[in-house]
């Protein structure tokens, strides 16, 4: 199995019932600019994308009750 790490999503789409989701690496920072390299594209059916999403959501919760993350509450307007 190959690891890709990915520093962001460029692009995602959905065509026919699949979403494909475009990952980038920064490969360079210079004052207000920055590269984008692609790295990767990640195709999900509409069910396993779902799937994906309430695992990322678990492993959130996850990190903020380690204390690793902490959420911030949304401003009042």
């Amino acid at each position: 199995m190959q690891t890709i790490y990915a520093d962001g999503i460029a692009n995602m789409i959905l065509v026919d019932g699949v979403v494909r989701v475009d990952l980038v690496n920064i490969t360079q920072i210079e004052k207000d600019t920055s590269n984008v390299r692609p790295v990767g594209t990640l195709a999900f059916s509409v069910p396993a994308l779902i799937r994906t999403h309430d695992q990322l959501g678990k492993i959130i919760e996850k990190m903020v009750e380690d204390g690793i993350l902490t959420k911030n509450e949304p401003q009042a307007n």
